[in-house]
């Protein structure tokens, strides 16, 4: 069944190419749902290394790094460029992948990987590394509580499964005394912009996962991101075995472990995607000075923020998880860091499109009176939610002289150039990226 499952996987791919339609997931689609074929990838001979990236916020950058510099060390790596990351994505990437005989025919599979889906996508036996990014808040509709998210996880862990721990979580450290494995644990020493005292509405996890006492902090990088201990039971952060220090976003670089280490972009999660992907380079057996080159010489570009121009003005694309306050915390973080006027673009189309409903409760979570600053000259509503927008920025007290709605997208860029002023930021969702590049283009071409 499996070389099956192969050449189906093979042939309905060719025909999404020959009628132009998206082919990463509806191959899948047909062997795990029309031929029933749910666990076929656990019969794939895979290659030594099997590396699942998962978490709540991360994986795709995590991943593109990660591939970089495995391919700069000179391995064959298949991964999930597209960043689709179900179990239908894995099962046509993998199945399409392989030769007739079901063995895989790369050096290493890697996978940036939903944290629901893990356990669906991989037997107990075949992840041999596992990065855990972070879990947080996550589309509520779907996942609940964090600890949901986390018992998922655990599925998809066998003993030989070298895990790669993101220690500053302490959701995500318990894994840290729950297992024997081997383990790596990476973290984020204290930043310039790390801060004492958390605002515990918006903190996941609070209490120690051992004695369920409070944890005390240090300091907070962001939610309950942090160097953290329990007084009571001896539970924490603790040393770690891959560190970024002396963080500099101004000459866009750190140190791990007293290495000097390039930064492809000015804030905080990179330097966790950064730090999280020289852990697992080095968790395989890759040289410092091969991760160093591949970082420092052969320097890629950010997958997420770019930054592009209009009309002398700079355009910073901060493409923001919907359903996930955390993430727009750190875009909001990152547009009050940056100097002069400033000018933001709010809003989606798109809210949980697994269901039929449109849970917005996460737009409350989110720490919007951030945003009610003497820097922030306007911010634009738009997409299909941009009233529910409005009405939480109201709420943050942000004056309404400050926000326009915008009802037809075709007009953004000539209102954003007539009403506005300052560098501009978009704080939307991935698809809504992908229309505002489109109307940039427009006025580009409009302009020649």
């Amino acid at each position: 069944m499996l070389s099956l499952s192969i050449i189906v996987s093979k042939f309905i791919t060719f025909l999404c190419k020959i009628f132009k339609k998206n082919g990463t997931v509806y191959p899948g689609y047909f062997v795990y749902d029309i031929l029933r074929q749910p666990h076929i990838l656990e019969k794939v001979k895979y290659p030594k290394y099997v590396i699942a990236v998962t978490g709540s916020s991360g994986k795709g950058s995590t991943t593109e790094l990660i591939n970089h510099i495995l391919t700069d060390a000179g391995y064959d790596v298949c991964y999930n460029k597209n960043g689709s990351n179900g179990i239908l994505a894995a099962m046509t990437l993998v199945l399409n992948n392989c030769n007739i005989k079901g063995e895989f025919m790369h050096d290493v599979l890697l996978l940036e990987c939903d944290e629901r889906h893990l356990k669906l996508v991989f037997g107990k036996n075949k992840i041999t590394h596992l990065l855990i990014t972070n879990i947080t808040r996550d589309q509520p509709p779907r996942n609940g509580d964090p600890d949901v998210v986390f018992q998922d996880i655990l599925k998809a862990i066998d003993k030989d499964t070298k895990l790669i721990i993101n220690a500053d979580d302490p959701l995500v450290n318990r894994l840290s005394y729950q297992y024997d494995n081997e383990k790596i644990r990476y973290g984020v020493a204290k930043t310039e912009d790390s801060y004492l005292k958390s605002n515990l509405e918006i903190a996941d996890f609070a209490y120690c996962p051992k004695c369920h006492t409070k944890l005390t902090y240090k300091y907070y990088h962001y939610g309950h991101i942090g160097n953290y201990e329990c007084k009571k039971c001896g539970y924490k952060r603790g040393n770690v075995d891959y560190e970024a220090t002396d963080i500099d976003f101004k000459k866009n670089s750190i140190k791990i472990n007293n290495h000097n280490i390039y930064l492809n972009k000015d804030v905080l999660y990179a330097v966790y995607y950064t730090t999280a992907a020289y852990s697992v380079c080095k968790s395989i057996g890759i040289d410092d000075k091969v991760i160093e080159d591949a970082i420092n010489k052969d320097k890629i570009a950010s997958k997420r923020g770019k930054v592009l121009n209009l009309d002398g003005r700079n355009i910073t694309m901060l493409e923001s998880k919907n359903e996930n306050n955390l993430s727009y915390y750190q875009s909001i973080r990152y547009i009050k860091n940056q100097k002069g006027k400033k000018t933001i673009i709010l809003g989606f189309d798109n809210v949980s499109r697994r269901y039929k409903f449109n849970d917005l409760s996460w737009l409350w979570d989110v720490e919007f009176e951030l945003l009610n600053d003497k820097n922030i000259d306007k911010i634009f509503c738009i997409g299909r939610f941009r009233y529910d927008v409005i009405t939480r920025l109201s709420f943050a007290n942000i004056p309404l002289e400050k926000i326009i709605l915008v009802d037809d997208l075709s007009k953004l860029i000539k209102m954003v150039k007539e009403k506005s002023i300052g560098d501009i930021y978009t704080m939307v969702c991935f698809d809504m990226t992908a229309n505002i590049l489109k109307l940039i283009e427009d006025d580009e071409n409009e302009n020649i």
